[in-house]
């Protein structure tokens, strides 16, 4: 029996454990995986929302006051659900992505599940899972996971390197990126960050295949990912 051709597209996902424009694209974004499944390889990049060395707000209790409404702003457009009370917001994204990360080494589903319950510390729970502590007790119970072999993946040097690479990247947005000019509530173009950098708006979807190479920043209608699809697909 021959054996299946590979899938001829590419799809890499920029996003962020607790950022809350990808958790409205969550349900979306799995949607759109399980129909093309049989065509599109997806990659997952950790681009770490909060880094690790920003300055802390002179007045955490008003920028927790403050990201509490940006969240619910940005969940009233989405459509997603977000927590009553946000405890602070998260000190960094590093812990979170790390244990995302290491959990792909245990397959797809648990994969999907632990991501799933990160987010959820954040945006069900009000709690993000910005320490590694707080990140694996939230995907302690994943279904399928060893929880041991998790621990022992997220602390290691391998999955750090792996996030460093994927923040990386994150922050090397193609030209394609600055020249969105479409407006909306999420439109994409690539932020600044604190340190000067550019990095891709999250979530963004890029697309490879034979037909081109195809950019979907920001917060779009699943039309516009079927159109990209069909686009590289040539």
């Amino acid at each position: 029996m021959n054996a299946a051709p590979p899938p001829q597209v590419e799809v890499t996902e920029y996003t962020d454990p607790l950022c809350p424009w990808a958790w409205g694209a969550a349900p979306l974004f799995a949607r759109l995986r399980t129909a093309w499944s049989g065509g599109a390889r997806w990659r997952r990049v950790y681009a770490i929302l909060f880094d690790e060395d920003e300055e802390p707000a002179p007045d955490p209790a008003a920028e927790t006051a403050w990201y509490a409404r940006y969240v619910a702003e940005v969940c009233a457009v989405t459509g997603a659900s977000h927590a009553p009370r946000l405890a602070r917001v998260a000190a960094t994204s590093w812990p979170a992505s790390r244990v995302a990360k290491a959990a792909e080494r245990q397959g797809p589903d648990v994969a999907e599940e632990v991501l799933r319950r990160l987010r959820a510390s954040m945006f069900v729970r009000g709690e993000p899972a910005d320490t590694l502590p707080l990140a694996l007790a939230a995907a302690r119970d994943a279904p399928g996971l060893d929880a041991a072999q998790l621990a022992s993946d997220a602390a290691s040097a391998a999955v750090r390197a792996a996030v460093a690479a994927d923040r990386a990247e994150a922050r090397r947005p193609v030209a394609a990126a600055f020249a969105v000019a479409d407006g909306g509530p999420h439109p994409g173009r690539p932020k600044e960050t604190p340190a000067g950098e550019w990095r891709y708006a999250l979530p963004t979807l890029r697309l490879r295949g034979p037909g081109g190479d195809v950019l979907v920043p920001g917060w779009r209608p699943e039309e516009a990912y079927e159109t990209a699809l069909r686009t590289v697909r040539g």
